[in-house]
């Protein structure tokens, strides 16, 4: 049954985007507080308005909240390609195909690594949302590479520190269109939703803080290797922060690489791969670091690249 919300709108929200002061006064994400209005569920003083539409202190907001979805199950199935490199008692390493999803999520039909996990018969950590659980970090559908999950309590716990506390050594390859300038650095740029399209992200000032550093491996005619360390781990941030600098990922057209070269390449997603990943392990206190190779799609990519 939908519930409906009825409030004037505080001095300290005057000029603010509609999704922008849902989200502040109701406590919720922008991206739910978009879908309401985009539904037509926002009044401003009776007249039906959209997201964008900016409010007035004193007006009179009415919300028509949706009903609850029904909760995202995790269904067990057979993922191909999804390799498992470690496993013991508190967690288990995979090296995650192309196309997989992290967990299930509203409007995700295909593979995800937990639904993979559970079909092979791997008891994973109940903490977490029911359809997370286990899941202390994620990689993009389109990106590869290597992902840890917790089987214990004690394992969700320490992990969910380690990566709160940024010592958790994630490092990725990228492969980049052109040269970056310096050949070393670190961005420093705030990222959140994108202001115009909903479904990227971008740099935009008074987003989160996001950290990436990198260090050129070497570089090519029309390329260049990066290796990349994640000080912070936003949603598409290596993707944003190098299209920001005018080197995006070779192949991620979302964010602006060439069209043309990712098709020269056979490449039909961005050049991005969980390369190395070290983490202290919850049950021994150990160092654990390990390491996973190019998948074909991007090896192939970068041979065509490196012949010029």
């Amino acid at each position: 049954m939908a519930d409906s919300r009825s409030l004037p709108v505080p001095d300290g929200l005057e000029g603010e985007r509609v999704d922008a002061a849902l989200a502040r006064l109701l406590g919720f994400s922008r991206t739910k507080a978009a879908e309401i209005a985009e539904g037509g569920g926002v009044t401003l003083d009776g007249a039906v308005v959209g997201k964008s539409a900016r409010v007035s202190a004193g007006q009179w907001l009415e919300v028509e909240m949706p009903g609850e979805p029904a909760p995202v199950q995790i269904v067990p199935e057979v993922v191909e390609g999804l390799r498992v490199v470690l496993d013991d008692d508190d967690v288990v390493v995979v090296d995650k195909p192309v196309g997989v999803a992290a967990h299930p999520s509203p409007g995700w039909t295909g593979p995800t690594v937990v639904g993979g996990l559970a079909g092979a018969g791997y008891r994973i950590s109940t903490s977490g949302a029911a359809e997370r659980q286990g899941v202390v970090h994620r990689l993009d559908v389109g990106t590869t590479g290597l992902m840890v999950v917790a089987k214990s309590e004690r394992a969700y716990t320490s992990l969910k520190r380690q990566f709160k506390e940024r010592t958790v050594d994630k490092v990725y390859h990228a492969l980049v269109q052109g040269v970056m300038d310096p050949l070393r650095g670190t961005i420093d740029a705030p990222i959140d939703r994108h202001p115009q399209h909903e479904w990227r992200w971008a740099v935009v000032a008074g987003g989160k803080p996001s950290i990436t550093h990198y260090d050129t491996l070497e570089a090519f005619r029309h390329a260049s290797m990066l290796e990349i360390h994640l000080e912070t781990g936003r949603t598409h941030q290596i993707r944003v922060h190098t299209s920001a600098m005018r080197h995006p990922c070779v192949g991620d057209l979302t964010y602006g690489a060439d069209p043309v070269l990712a098709q020269r390449l056979g490449l039909t997603r961005q050049w991005l791969h969980a390369y190395r990943l070290g983490f202290e392990h919850p049950g021994t206190g150990e160092w654990v670091e390990l390491e996973s190779p190019y998948p074909p799609d991007l090896q192939h990519a970068l041979d065509v690249v490196a012949a010029g």
